[in-house]
């Protein structure tokens, strides 16, 4: 592949990153918004509703593209989304039932773990170790992950939130390792992605069943312009925009690169948490504060940006003999 090629990818990667950043405050204000309209309703309820509605939509949305090009999906696709809905529904669920037992601040730094998860893989797979360049570039990247997080490493314990949280990270890194295999390689983006969507939504069904108070509270959860319109944008933005671009252009590069490149998500969802939480408590008139500009978002943020500006640079790369 070219490196202008190469270099378009990780931009429409990184541009995807705030895409799925804006997810957190939206969700969060969504979340106040609905406890507000259903006070005894249980967080997983709201998880699951939300999940199959958001990616359920977000698929629904997309079939008439397929009529009007007058393609369908084929066997392989079909394989490709699903594997894609395992991962990425089971990596939801268990960082968010993990959240419930966990510190914040220890979810988000354990997240990041598939940057570590993801070398580790090809080294066994593949026997090749990971290049001076890329180690450096993890290095800074769970360096800016621990600072963005504020992590206590004395306070730091393995217990169920932090377990369900790994096995996030991994099912995270599943997902995107699905994404890079020569087996999907003729796959076309749109029609695997409407399998994934679909899939993710139709799998979220039976929890819905299991912790729906009512099947009134289906539709009382989303009975205010205000829980309407956050979901209308975890749909078209942090779905839509967000997935497509990730199943689109992650295939030109490595899983390992791609894996950096997702930690800029939290940066994103930092700075997004400076201003947005303020606009949404004016118009959903919920008490959603913003927070507050730190040395943590500074210094982190700057790890991590500088991880992603040093994988894509030519810097510590091996000099290729030209050969004639």
């Amino acid at each position: 592949m070219s490196d202008a090629r190469r270099s378009r990818a990780i931009g429409m990667l990184i541009l995807a990153t705030p895409c799925w950043a804006l997810s957190f405050p939206v969700m969060k204000a969504l979340a106040l918004e609905q406890h507000r309209l259903l006070p005894d309703a249980g967080s997983w309820f709201f998880t699951s509703l939300g999940v199959m509605i958001r990616f359920g939509a977000a698929g629904l949305l997309l079939l008439p593209v397929l009529f009007f090009v007058r393609e369908t999906i084929s066997r392989r696709e079909l394989e490709q989304g699903i594997a894609l809905a395992i991962f990425g529904g089971a990596g939801i669920f268990f960082q968010m039932d993990g959240l419930t037992y966990t510190a914040a601040s220890t979810s988000a730094f354990l997240t990041q773990g598939y940057v570590v998860f993801i070398p580790v893989w090809l080294l066994l797979t593949t026997r090749r170790r990971p290049t001076f360049k890329i180690i450096l570039c993890v290095a800074l990247v769970l360096a800016g992950a621990a600072v963005l997080a504020d992590l206590d490493f004395q306070a730091l314990k393995l217990g169920r939130g932090e377990l369900e949280t790994i096995i996030a990270s991994l099912m995270f890194t599943g997902q995107i390792l699905v994404l890079e295999q020569p087996r999907y390689a003729a796959s076309r983006p749109l029609q695997f992605s409407i399998a994934m969507f679909l899939a993710m939504g139709l799998f979220s069904i039976p929890l819905v069943w299991v912790t729906a108070p009512s099947a009134a509270a289906c539709v009382q959860a989303y009975a205010s312009p205000a829980a309407c319109g956050f979901m209308a944008v975890l749909i078209t933005i942090c779905t839509l925009a967000g997935y497509l671009i990730m199943n689109h252009w992650q295939r030109r590069v490595t899983a390992t690169e791609a894996g950096m490149i997702y930690c800029i998500e939290p940066v994103c969802a930092s700075v997004m948490a400076l201003f947005l939480p303020a606009w949404f408590s004016v118009w959903a008139g919920i008490n959603y504060p913003n927070e507050h500009l730190t040395s943590r978002l500074l210094i982190g943020g700057a790890l991590v940006t500088a991880a992603n500006l040093l994988l894509q640079s030519p810097w510590l790369e091996k000099k290729h003999a030209m050969v004639t």
